[in-house]
């Protein structure tokens, strides 16, 4: 079964104290160990990016997107433009700090201030990225600063329902599954299946302790396998109740 059982959440009507609103994200640099999220800058990232998104190995990393592959660098050009010009989703390039290169795209998107709601998504890595530290980094970089410097309530990860990967990749990263809305899109033609999976504030404090283990030094051996895995830190038994 892919998804393990959805945690036990209580439903609540009740007052919701000491809660005045989240922030809006800026464009602003976050850096990690392993990468760096930087505000998408099309002319300054459109050749790193096109680099990655022209491979032909590539292709496949963009079969559940809206959205690619791109016939050339022109028309990449003016698709980055487009998104780097708005503000939901707020999209930034993932840097590798060992290469120096931007290797995928990520964004904040249904942003919802006043309802402490806010969602990562428009994942997108190149293939020298995908199941890495620096792509696993990238993420919690995301979480904490919408949890820890933006005071959300509430981080939201919806992939296609086909996506199995980036389902199993929403459960490693400690989100919950929490059902599928059927035909909820169009796109590229087909259907679309949504999986939704969320994550709490009251869960973040023991999810950002397991990224910080596994994200430690000490759980990589000499050949930078790891010791402990992301999926079994987060099955603490604090995420657990």
């Amino acid at each position: 079964m892919l998804d393990k059982e959805p945690r036990q959440r209580q439903m609540s009507g009740s007052e919701v104290v000491g809660f005045a609103g989240s922030r809006v994200p800026q464009r602003s640099i976050h850096e990690g160990g392993f990468v760096r999220l930087e505000p998408l800058e099309p002319y300054r990232h459109v050749d790193e990016l096109w680099v990655a998104a022209s491979n032909p190995a590539t292709e496949s990393s963009f079969t559940y997107l809206p959205y690619g592959p791109w016939a050339n660098r022109s028309d990449y050009l003016e698709w980055l433009k487009l998104m780097a010009a708005r503000e939901d989703p707020l999209f930034f390039a993932i840097r590798e700090l060992a290469t120096r290169r931007a290797l995928g795209l990520a964004s904040y998107l249904n942003i919802e201030p006043a309802h402490g709601s806010i969602e990562i998504g428009h994942v997108w890595f190149a293939p020298p990225l995908q199941r890495t530290s620096t792509a696993t980094e990238a993420i919690f970089l995301f979480l904490r600063h919408a949890f820890d410097d933006l005071g959300y309530r509430r981080i939201e990860w919806k992939c296609n329902a086909l996506n199995v990967a980036s389902r199993r990749a929403a459960l490693r990263f400690g989100f919950t599954f929490e059902g599928i809305f059927y035909q909820h899109r169009v796109y590229k033609g087909r259907n679309r299946d949504t999986a939704w999976y969320s994550m709490m504030g009251h869960e973040w404090r023991a999810i950002r302790s397991a990224f910080e283990t596994w994200l430690a030094p000490s759980n990589f051996d000499e050949d930078s396998n790891q010791r402990l895995s992301l999926t079994e830190l987060t099955r603490v038994p604090d995420l657990q109740s």
